[in-house]
């Protein structure tokens, strides 16, 4: 692996530090504050190109790798984590996915406008009763021919009421367990598709998470994605590159809450002298940057190996799991460093401790991390 960035990956990396700091900072604090999906700055990234990093060009996306994806979450991140998440949702889950495994005709009608930011998709497995356990679906689809009657509920959505499409996992065949799965497009205004009220989060508060309903939802024959059963492999695909996204996410919070520590340390004084003399911060300053860098190195191995076609199931899932520790731990030290300050909202920290603890929630938990981990170790 050549540890070098590309004069691309600069580029890209500087435009979306540029466009976070110009952009994204200002208003951040209210929109949390408020819970304001923020729309305008969506409208910005698509026409900068971040909501179809990955696209080909063909299909009206930037064509670039992953290395250059997960740079541009990082910087995001750093300042807006829930302008992050959805760049990431719709790069990572709901652009990649229909990419891969769509049809042509799919990809025509739906990736071209996901690519270019002109639309917003959503990607739909969690439930109530069964989280992101694809095997335990208990939304349905019912074949009926030419199309399939969609019921159930699925929760904790991101892009819940601002997407325009939707892959929805559903149960077709439950004898056939998870050869029995089905991945869907649903779009919104579907008779009968229903979301529900948003959410009242701790973090990532403007992002728009909801409960989605489906009530005899008419969905097309040709809104299945794959061949019937393949919904389950789609699932299982899609959230491994999801892992890396989120994992470089957590980078991305943890770097801005550890610069912010920084600067604050060399400005604020304390008995005679700027905090930062004082080996008890120093040492913390030299911890959260060690395993900020650690986990970097994580994340660009788990892009890397995407890039070159190698399998990233395991190392994704280790991205995850250490990034989204890290970001929680070094948020939690970079309040500390800020004292008191650090529990005032104008000073950031305290917006982005709370954003960190979703990083080990979604896309699998710590533990379903760790489960992938261990499977890939003892598979031989």
């Amino acid at each position: 692996m050549d540890f070098k960035l590309t004069e691309e990956h600069l580029m890209i990396r500087d435009a979306a530090r540029d466009f976070a700091k110009n952009e994204l900072l200002p208003g951040v604090i209210e929109r949390d504050e408020k819970q304001e999906f923020p729309t305008e700055q969506v409208k910005k990234m698509g026409e900068l190109g971040f909501l179809g990093m990955m696209v080909s060009p063909e299909y009206g996306g930037g064509g670039m790798d992953t290395v250059s994806y997960v740079l541009a979450m990082e910087e995001i991140s750093k300042i807006d984590a829930s302008c992050s998440v959805i760049v990431s949702v719709n790069n990572s889950l709901v652009c990649w996915g229909l990419e891969t495994y769509g049809n042509e005709e799919q990809k025509k009608k739906y990736l071209t406008k996901l690519a270019t930011g002109e639309s917003i998709g959503a990607f739909c497995l969690s439930e109530p009763e069964a989280g992101s356990d694809a095997t335990s679906q208990r939304t349905t689809a019912i074949d009926k021919g030419d199309h399939y009657i969609l019921n159930g509920t699925k929760n904790w959505i991101t892009n819940g009421n601002s997407a325009d499409y939707y892959l929805v996992i559903a149960q077709t065949d439950r004898e056939k367990k998870h050869k029995g799965i089905n991945a869907f497009i649903v779009e919104k205004g579907m008779e009968g598709f229903e979301v529900g009220p948003k959410e009242q989060k701790l973090g990532i508060r403007g992002s728009d998470t909801h409960t989605l309903n489906f009530n005899d939802v008419k969905v097309p024959k040709e809104n299945r994605i794959g061949e019937d059963g393949f919904g389950f492999k789609f699932a299982m695909k899609t959230l491994s590159g999801g892992r890396i996204g989120i994992a470089a996410q957590a980078l991305g919070i943890a770097s801005g809450a550890y610069e912010l520590a920084r600067d604050y340390s060399k400005i604020r004084k304390a008995f005679g002298t700027e905090i930062c003399n004082h080996q008890a911060i120093a040492f913390k300053l030299a911890d959260m940057h060690t395993q900020i860098s650690a986990a970097r190195h994580l994340v660009m191995k788990a892009a890397w190996d995407k890039d070159q076609g190698n399998n990233y199931d395991m190392s994704g899932a280790m991205a995850k799991l250490y990034a989204s520790q890290v970001a929680m731990d070094t948020t939690v030290e970079a309040v500390q460093v800020h004292g008191g300050n650090g529990y005032v909202k104008e000073y950031h920290v305290e917006r982005l401790m709370r954003d960190a603890k979703i990083t080990q929630i979604y896309e699998g938990t710590s533990e379903i991390q760790k489960i992938v981990i261990s499977r890939g170790l003892l598979k031989d």
